[in-house]
């Protein structure tokens, strides 16, 4: 009888992993260091003294939506690697363009774990139906079903009729891609009297999932599960058979900070996620994706120990325009670090006749607080607004720092 988990670290005890972690990160720290963009990022940090998270969070956030820039400023990896391009197996481009490199070892994006966990097994074969060309996502699965000892049919996105082609010569027991696709698949097969009955269990990811269309697959005799992945780190966090959130991969620091910041919110509290990779040969430190999410408490009926997630909650970056001029969650972040005593604060544009208008929703304990955060939120925004004070814990637990409001006929 196989077990249900990929190997014991996946139930060890979550203080025996913290530890393992933090005693990693020193060496990546001093290894993203010897990169020429690294050095002067972490200028003056002394690398041994970076082994816990509140020291982890005093470095300075890499912003994956600042990556296009520094790279064409300074190809291909924005000064973030040093020495040969030898070290990696393959070099991707994303959309951006954001340029990606995959190391040389066994399962380089972490995949296996998660493919586990959602019932691949070995010797199964599996049709990989995310694209090959340029960017990871298809090698992203590929390494991680060859390492679990899958046979892979590298299938790629599109091109329905020799997708029911291949799964009708080879049998595939399990499918990769986006749900959206694997719907697709199934759609054409029913239409054209295909048999694809061999496809009993899925791993999605890249669009929504809904429970809608968890059930569509079950119903069609498919167990489909959710992996949260980018082509920066690989697999980031896997849902499992409790269907209890992700459980974050191992190998990797995860945190939950304030949008437009690198401060670290209270467990259950909406933010964008930001990933270190302990990979010293691809050392990415604080990087803020652009997702947000909640972190679970407790632990995951699965059996699994490593912290879980609530999955894709959209995203951090809401920066708007107001009046001709943007207006960034960072500076809403400003406001709130001039004024601690506040709680969530809400920064809301509308439209008032023919002009902007922006309305600062603050949690605080007095109304008498609306005239001095009145004053901030001009000095540091250089926009009037209004203020509105709101009783503690009323604004909604969503991430949401600014929203947009405006309607235009």
């Amino acid at each position: 009888m196989t077990t249900p988990f990929y190997d014991n670290r996946d139930t060890r005890d979550p203080a025996e992993r913290e530890a393992d972690l933090m005693a990693r990160l020193p060496d990546v720290v001093a290894a993203a260091q010897r990169s020429p963009a690294g050095a002067e990022r972490l200028a003056g940090v002394d690398p041994g003294e970076i082994t816990s998270r509140a020291a982890l969070a005093r470095l300075p956030v890499l912003r994956k939506s600042d990556l296009p820039g520094l790279q064409k400023a300074n190809p291909p990896f924005g000064g973030f690697h040093a020495g040969s391009l030898a070290v990696f197996g393959r070099l991707f481009t994303s959309p951006g363009p954001i340029h990606e490199g995959e190391g040389r070892g066994t399962d380089p994006w972490g995949a296996a774990r998660g493919l586990y966990a959602a019932g691949f097994r070995p010797g199964d074969v599996v049709i990989n139906t995310f694209s090959y060309h340029l960017t990871p996502g298809g090698f992203i699965m590929d390494g991680g079903a060859r390492a679990l000892g899958c046979p892979v049919i590298p299938a790629g996105p599109g091109n329905t009729e020799a997708q029911l082609d291949v799964i009708e010569a080879f049998r595939p027991v399990a499918f990769a891609g986006t749900p959206d696709f694997l719907k697709i698949v199934l759609d054409a097969a029913n239409g054209a009297g295909r048999d694809v009955s061999s496809i009993r269990k899925a791993i999605v990811s890249g669009a929504a999932f809904p429970k809608s269309l968890q059930e569509l697959f079950s119903g069609r005799g498919i167990e489909a599960y959710q992996a949260y992945a980018t082509a920066d780190i690989g697999f980031i966090a896997y849902e499992t058979e409790a269907r209890e959130g992700m459980v974050v991969n191992e190998d990797i620091i995860l945190e939950i900070v304030r949008p437009g910041t690198g401060d670290p919110v209270p467990e259950g509290d909406v933010g964008e996620i930001v990933v270190t990779s302990l990979d010293p040969e691809r050392p990415l430190l604080r990087l803020a994706v652009g997702d947000l999410t909640a972190a679970m408490g407790g632990t995951s009926a699965c059996g699994r120990t490593n912290t879980r997630i609530r999955g894709w909650m959209g995203r951090a970056d809401q920066t708007t325009k107001v009046k001709g001029m943007f207006v960034r969650p960072e500076q809403v972040a400003e406001i709130g670090r001039r004024h601690p005593e506040l709680g969530r604060l809400r920064l809301v544009v509308t439209r008032e006749g023919e002009n902007d208008a922006m309305t600062l929703r603050a949690e605080a304990p007095s109304p008498a607080l609306a005239e001095p955060l009145a004053a901030t939120l001009q000095s540091v925004t250089k926009l009037r607004g209004a203020i509105e004070i709101v009783p503690p814990g009323s604004l909604p637990n969503d991430g949401k720092v600014i929203a947009d409001e405006r309607k235009y006929d």
